[in-house]
């Protein structure tokens, strides 16, 4: 039987800064074939929401015009073919739109356990991040142990995601930051080196540091002119991961370097990707991440909570840069910690 009601939930009436947020009540949605639904607990904020809320990216055809991309909670409604185990069962979610309310759906094939070694917060924010280091770094960059990874913006979500992951999984990382404050955080989660890229240029930097070998991986998430700058920091058979582009996305690729040293340039979407890609993403991460996760070994680090209701400070905080980790919303029955 569906849930009927009402419930709140962040829009944006119009394109713009956070000033055109809003709090507004809306039907609670019903479970189709293959979903749940779910009573959020929490949501993660991401940068794609704040370039959706500028009017830049737009939800894929039939997504939410509910911003948020990741959640945690209980599952209260199962639609039509849906394990009937996962009624009732606490789970995070990566979804296409909808999760910045009280209740959201997600694809059945998405939703991961919350065990008992994550609090509602910390697994809203792990889908998005998770899913991103994971497609990019070993499946799209097939990264190995033993392999170094360079990661811009070392103190992001994406990039406390990345140290994380990569210590689990035998990497050498190396990040840049905008300060040496940011630099030190990411020493602290593990990184092996942090570069202050408003004080030194990376790329010697990193031959430096890799004794002219250079990195295996690039993850980049600036674009434009980094990516040249990047390809110079590759070791032989290097691969550059491009997953944003916010210093432009057009780039000068210096293809004899390609050639000579069989540089594999590549670079991917989440959101637009099919359910039945990212359930495979999540059966993998369930077998080789999940594990760590349940143990205690992997915690997505946490800048700061939200109430649903300050939205639009939550992206002001994300716009200003200075949060080390993830900025989340807390919904329902999650306490800001």
């Amino acid at each position: 039987m569906s849930l009927v009601g009402r419930m709140k939930a962040i829009v944006c009436q119009s394109a713009g800064g956070p000033e055109v947020i809003e709090l507004v009540e809306r039907s609670l949605p019903e479970a189709g074939p293959g979903e749940v639904l779910i009573r959020v607990a929490a949501a993660g904020v991401n940068r794609p929401d704040i370039i959706q809320r500028e009017g830049h990216y737009a939800p894929p055809p039939g997504a939410s015009d509910i911003l948020g991309l990741e959640i945690a909670g209980e599952v209260v409604e199962i639609g039509e073919g849906v394990d009937p185990t996962l009624s009732g069962m606490p789970v995070c979610s990566l979804i296409a739109g909808g999760g910045y309310a009280e209740y959201a759906l997600a694809p059945a094939g998405l939703c991961m356990p919350v065990p008992a070694s994550l609090t509602m917060i910390e697994a809203a924010a792990l889908p998005e991040t998770l899913f991103t280091v994971w497609t990019n770094v070993f499946e799209r960059a097939y990264a190995a142990d033993g392999d170094t990874l360079l990661v811009h913006g070392g103190t992001s979500g994406i990039g406390t995601m990345a140290i994380k992951l990569g210590a689990l999984f035998g990497l050498k990382v190396i990040v840049t930051c905008g300060s040496d404050e940011k630099c030190q955080a990411a020493l602290a989660l593990g990184a092996g080196h942090a570069i202050n890229y408003n004080s030194d240029d990376f790329v010697p930097a990193v031959q430096a540091i890799t004794g002219g070998k250079g990195v295996d991986i690039v993850l980049d998430m600036v674009g434009g002119d980094y990516v040249a700058r990047n390809l110079s920091c590759l070791a032989e058979d290097g691969r550059h991961v491009s997953i944003a582009v916010q210093r432009g996305a057009k780039a000068e690729i210096p293809i004899w370097q390609v050639m000579t040293r069989r540089l594999t340039l590549t670079g991917s979407t989440l959101r637009p990707r099919s359910v039945a890609f990212k359930t495979l993403v999540a059966q993998e991460i369930e077998r080789n991440v999940w594990p760590f996760v349940c143990a205690g070994q992997l915690k997505p680090a946490i800048h700061r909570v939200f109430p649903l209701a300050e939205a639009a400070d939550a992206h002001r905080l994300m716009e200003a840069g200075g949060h080390v980790g993830k900025i989340v919303l807390a919904v329902g029955q999650a306490v800001p910690q």
